[in-house]
């Protein structure tokens, strides 16, 4: 473990991340981050979605610093006298497990169409890159408000887990056209090069090169749009949430949160929005961060 690690720290991309004190910070405020909100039901110091734990005596009170504020609810309650602090841990969770998978679906189906438009060339390219035109031609939010609202509509009863598929799928439909054209890109420079043309004269299927060849050289790119689109997937859950048509009632995520104090931030009782508002804004600039940096670590042009 340790000369593993000692072997990274030499790598160019590890002594890029260790002598950037920028890159650390938010490194470290996204893993504190991910680890509450995976490990919410037993970090979180209550279950602020247990009915039976509830105590309208609880309701509205301020944060533990403030006058009329308790020491069990470190930063407040809100109108149900759930604690903030433990539902910022489950709505982060929520928002982060979205943002991740609709992350890795927009991954999978764009390096996969851009793969082929960059390597197959023709009519598949010509078709492909028209139809990233025409997606590239709506707004991003107003898609996924579209299918999210959509979806909704036809399920207005769904299990939280189908409710949870279609966000996933509304942030996605529009998230993958910048992975293909991005691949794309890097293919068509790649599939001109000696080792791809040695390959085919060998007689190497297509579908291999583009596997086992050219993909791996064209990773780095997507891997670096991977870590800043996180956190535009996850402000686009949170936008969703905000409009009523992003995660369900039941399993709120930060969004409605942030929409849920919304109606009580001009009565006073400010910290049930600003709370999980800063820690949406938290979440998202430690992403930027991080994908800042990585963009920096993988360019040889700044080695």
């Amino acid at each position: 473990m340790i000369a593993s690690f000692k072997r990274w720290a030499d790598s160019d991309v590890g002594h890029s991340f260790l002598s950037s004190p920028a890159a650390m910070l938010a490194a470290f405020v996204a893993l504190v981050c991910v680890f509450c909100s995976a490990f919410a039901p037993w970090v979180a110091p209550h279950n602020p979605f247990d009915l039976a734990t509830l105590e309208l005596g609880n309701a509205l009170l301020p944060p533990a610093w403030s006058p009329g504020g308790n020491a069990s609810f470190l930063l407040g309650t809100d109108d149900q006298g759930r604690d903030i602090l433990s539902a910022l841990m489950y709505g982060a969770r929520i928002s982060l497990a979205v943002g991740l998978a609709s992350v890795l679906l927009s991954v999978a189906v764009g390096v996969a169409l851009g793969l082929l438009a960059g390597f197959l060339g023709g009519w598949v390219d010509g078709f492909l890159m028209r139809l990233c035109d025409v997606m590239l031609s709506f707004p991003a939010i107003l898609v996924a408000l579209l299918i999210a609202g959509v979806g909704r509509a036809m399920f207005p009863g769904a299990h939280d887990a189908l409710a949870f598929g279609v966000l996933i799928l509304s942030i996605s439909l529009t998230g993958w056209v910048q992975y293909a054209r991005t691949v794309r890109g890097s293919t068509l420079v790649e599939r001109n090069k000696e080792y791809v043309q040695a390959a085919r004269v060998i007689g190497v299927s297509p579908m291999r090169i583009m596997r086992r060849h050219v993909l791996p050289n064209v990773l780095g790119p997507v891997l670096v749009l991977a870590t800043i689109q996180v956190a535009t997937a996850i402000i686009t859950e949170a936008t969703l949430s905000f409009l009523g048509v992003g995660a369900p009632p039941t399993a709120p995520s930060l969004g409605t949160l942030i929409r849920v104090g919304n109606d009580y931030l001009f009565s006073g009782e400010w910290w049930i929005t600003v709370f999980p508002g800063a820690v949406l804004v938290v979440i998202a600039f430690s992403v930027n961060l991080l994908g800042d940096w990585l963009r920096d670590a993988l360019n040889p042009r700044l080695r």
